[in-house]
């Protein structure tokens, strides 16, 4: 016999679409007030970041802790779209759910990264060292972050292209949405990869235009979902 279903799909797609309007507002406003500088996925300059880094160990704790909310976040969003979605398609949900919480995994290394950072600001161990070798080591920190992000921005994309097919396959919002939001998806992917090996695609235009692209895309599913809830299936 099965037991009946415990939690209620309008209920959850709110939620769902709700934490994630709020993720999106935390990534803003830590971008504008807490790591601004200090950094590495904001700016292209390792050696002015680390720099900066020298000066900003209570930032650098702030953005550890903001990351940790962050990931606890996205870990619920990728649970809820998981029960939302698995009776579209169980395999590819499932697949979906383990890949991004893989990519939320390595992302969180921001966090743990941080707090590196703050300790080689402030503590007298660290302090103590030469200017160029505590600047190096600050650099390392800024870099193993840049690399770790956006390795987890490359999973946490797939992810999301896995559960938008799924949308659009169940209909459990608008097609339009669910369509956007895979093209979206498939873009920022595909290109962070492909300008590891074709520079021209890190021109900064084009990567503004997979940043609007996935913005818009995130902001449509969290709003539609967290105004509306999903459809009937």
């Amino acid at each position: 016999m099965q037991s009946p279903q415990s939690w209620n799909p309008q209920i959850l797609g709110r939620s769902v679409g709700w934490t994630l309007i709020g993720t999106i507002v935390i990534g803003i406003l830590s971008a504008l007030f807490v790591v601004q500088g200090i950094d590495i996925n904001l700016s292209a300059n390792v050696a002015a970041v680390a720099e900066a880094m020298q000066d900003a160990e209570l930032r650098l704790r702030a953005k550890a802790y903001v990351a940790l909310l962050l990931f606890s976040m996205e870990i619920f969003i990728l649970a809820g779209l998981f029960l939302l979605l698995r009776k579209a398609g169980e395999l590819l949900a499932s697949w979906s759910l383990f890949v991004g919480l893989t990519g939320s995994i390595l992302s969180l290394l921001g966090a743990v990264l941080a707090l590196n950072g703050a300790e080689i600001s402030s503590d007298p161990a660290y302090t103590s060292l030469a200017s160029d070798t505590q600047l190096t080591l600050l650099g390392l920190q800024a870099t193993t972050d840049y690399t770790s992000f956006h390795l987890g921005l490359v999973l946490s994309s797939i992810s999301k292209a896995g559960f938008f097919a799924l949308f659009l396959r169940s209909g459990l919002i608008p097609r339009i949405i669910a369509a956007w939001g895979l093209f979206a998806s498939a873009f920022v992917a595909s290109t962070i990869v492909a300008r590891d090996f074709i520079p021209l695609l890190g021109n900064g235009s084009i990567t503004a235009a997979f940043m609007l692209s996935n913005l818009i895309a995130l902001v449509s599913l969290g709003l539609y979902l967290g105004i509306r809830g999903v459809r009937a299936a």
